[in-house]
């Protein structure tokens, strides 16, 4: 049965085959965000969804990178998803990581139900952004998930991100939010789950 400690506990999940990439980038400064808004965080970038065979059904007792991956959303409070835009849709990359979800089906919470799912879609030009983020948002609905209001959408074909820094104001605007959304949403779970009350303003 999944507990809730004090802080959200929040995980982020993209990147691409290049060290460095836009879209981990983007990640990063989101989850930072998120981090300061009072959640711990654990990152899968690039690296570690490189490191992920091709996912086979039941087979993570095997596989201790998708079994650590798996582990780690299963206890997650509220998760932020990162895909590059490819040919107009997420990653085989980040898909493939998204398939290891399919070990949670049986869980008592199935897959993502009710769990706050920031995402962000990052691609060189707007086009392939939106139909990137609205493939995402499809799979988390799939997934019983709920995508927060704001989705980060992420045009680089301009200088966007120097070492670790958005550079532009509007996409760290959306980043910002996205973060900070996740955490609001998982803490308001958190709280209803305990059958508490949250006071409002």
């Amino acid at each position: 049965m999944k507990t809730h400690s004090a802080k959200p506990f929040i995980v982020g999940i993209g990147g691409t085959a290049v060290k460095g990439s836009s879209t981990e980038q983007a990640l990063v400064v989101a989850l930072s965000v998120a981090e300061a808004a009072g959640a711990r965080t654990q990152l899968f970038g690039g690296e570690d969804l490189l490191a992920l065979p091709h996912y086979v059904p039941g087979c993570t007792e095997r596989n201790g990178d998708g079994r650590a991956l798996v582990e780690a959303v299963r206890a997650a409070d509220g998760l932020l998803i990162a895909s590059p835009g490819y040919h107009g849709t997420i990653s085989g990359l980040v898909k493939n990581a998204i398939d290891y979800f399919e070990e949670l089906a049986k869980d008592e919470r199935v897959y993502l139900d009710g769990t706050p799912v920031g995402l962000i879609a990052t691609a060189y030009g707007w086009q392939a952004t939106g139909g990137t983020l609205g493939a995402l948002r499809l799979i988390v609905h799939s997934l019983r998930g709920w995508p927060t209001p704001m989705g980060a959408a992420i045009n680089t074909s301009e200088r966007v991100f120097s070492d670790g820094v958005c550079q532009n104001q509007a996409a760290a605007n959306q980043l910002n939010l996205v973060g900070r959304q996740v955490v609001e949403f998982a803490a308001r779970s958190a709280h209803y789950a305990a059958g508490q009350t949250i006071q409002t303003a």
